[in-house]
């Protein structure tokens, strides 16, 4: 992965994306095996993941990380932003199909595309 510009993963002043690209890609690896871990039901974000990962501030990279894997195994409809809505929903098959796997597994929602985070949030590390 090639990237430039401001770096969004550190607060490191005049750091910019190329310092980190070398390690995005065992980075990408870590998110995908803490999305592996989120409980049926439950939800996380994309910071809380990056959090965990010792790279708080990084959440893009994460949404980046599951771009890649969405249509793979990982239950990435499980991750929702920080305040719980839906943003991953147009890398699915269809805009509802993220929306429609969640409701199967019992979350609830407070609107349309956002869930009731206070009720099914799940923090990488957390026991179930």
């Amino acid at each position: 992965m090639s990237v430039s510009g401001p770096c969004l993963s550190c607060d490191t002043p005049g750091c910019t994306m190329q310092a980190h690209s070398d390690s995005d890609e065992s980075f990408f690896e870590r998110a995908w095996a803490v999305v592996a871990q989120i409980p049926v039901g439950r939800v996380t974000t994309y910071g809380d993941i990056a959090a965990h990962l010792g790279r708080r501030g990084a959440a893009r990279i994460v949404g980046w990380a599951l771009k890649d894997a969405v249509g793979g195994d990982l239950p990435c409809h499980r991750v929702v932003n920080r305040n719980g809505v839906l943003t991953g929903r147009r890398h699915f098959e269809t805009p509802h199909v993220m929306a429609e796997r969640l409701r199967s597994e019992g979350v609830t929602f407070v609107a349309e595309d956002q869930v009731d985070l206070d009720a099914h949030r799940w923090r990488p590390g957390e026991a179930e």
